[in-house]
């Protein structure tokens, strides 16, 4: 088993002829060439590619290149001494360091990204749209649901006999006619799946859990500056119309809500001051000498000054 396995492992991988690995100066020579000076670095190596095909490897000390690898390529000829140069290129290694996998532009595109005269074509199998009306699904000429068609067109023809001028594109009885005065006959129209997802994004920016909703006197549903949308995103969705308001011209949720609700509080008047606990406006009346009757001193004349041997 042995005998097998080293025969088979021989036929897979060939031993390096001896003149291509002892080309190393032809292989450094070529290596320098192609590269800058002086980023040729020691040589790495030397696997065999086949029948006296050898590839030998340099480091590689060009700036911004780590772990990569100058691989040059020589061969000879069946009995041929002298080795020629088959190629020269510059390989990542084990450890090298690559740059990030590429990624469409479809994909690495981000909301906010397109400016003025920026064109964003869409894929036909884009999952957001579906098919519209393009008038395929009429039914034939023949059939008794297209009889019921011309007998509506025949009635609307002669409801309108009064008029001169009709349109010649498409028949007034025919459903496309009808889809196209709706302003439904587009060419794609929103799947339910790019209807969830648009929903699902103005919930996330506007939705009930913002903190701004969280904070909100009220939501958005009793606000008078909410403009219901159409079709069946009015039950969930409107337009804010409130300058003032952090979502003016946003598609909001109807839980949404903010400080510039129609119907918020009036502001608080400020408190009434407490009054004087001083009376300023009664007059208190101070007499300048004592009533006679008040003191402890009577009030009797002074005795005469001779009395007290004053002359």
């Amino acid at each position: 088993m042995s005998a097998a396995t080293t025969r088979s492992r021989t036929a897979r991988t060939p031993a390096p002829d001896r003149l291509c690995a002892e080309a190393v100066d032809l292989a450094r020579a070529a290596a320098e060439e192609a590269a800058a000076p002086g980023v040729v670095g020691e040589h790495a190596g030397v696997i065999s590619e086949g029948d006296r095909v050898v590839t030998h490897f340099f480091e590689c000390k060009e700036p911004g290149y780590r772990g990569w690898r100058w691989a040059v390529t020589v061969a000879r000829a069946s009995r041929a001494k002298k080795v020629t140069l088959d190629e020269t290129v510059l390989l990542p290694g084990s450890d090298a360091l690559l740059a990030p996998e590429w990624v469409p532009w479809s994909e690495r595109l981000r909301p906010g990204d397109m400016g003025p005269g920026d064109l964003l074509p869409t894929e036909a199998d884009d999952i957001r749209l579906e098919p519209g009306y393009t008038g395929e699904e009429e039914p034939p000429p023949n059939s008794a649901v297209s009889e019921m068609s011309h007998e509506m067109a025949d009635l609307v023809d002669a409801e309108d006999a009064e008029l001169t001028t009709r349109p010649t594109t498409t028949g007034r009885g025919s459903i496309a006619a009808v889809a196209e005065e709706l302003g439904m006959r587009r060419a794609r129209v929103l799947s339910r799946y790019g209807l969830h997802t648009a929903a699902d994004r103005w919930d996330e920016a506007f939705g009930a859990k913002t903190p701004m909703a969280q904070a909100a006197p009220a939501s958005c549903m009793t606000c008078a500056f909410l403009v219901p949308l159409a079709g069946s995103l009015k039950q969930a969705f409107g337009v804010c119309a409130n300058e003032f308001g952090p979502a003016d011209g946003h598609v909001v949720s109807l839980s949404y809500g903010c400080g510039g609700h129609s119907e918020a509080a009036v502001m608080p008047k400020p408190p009434k001051p407490a009054p004087h606990a001083l009376d300023t406006m009664q007059v208190d009346e101070y007499p300048l000498r004592p009533a006679p009757d008040s003191g402890s001193v009577p009030a009797e004349a002074d005795a005469p000054t001779e009395d007290l041997g004053h002359s």
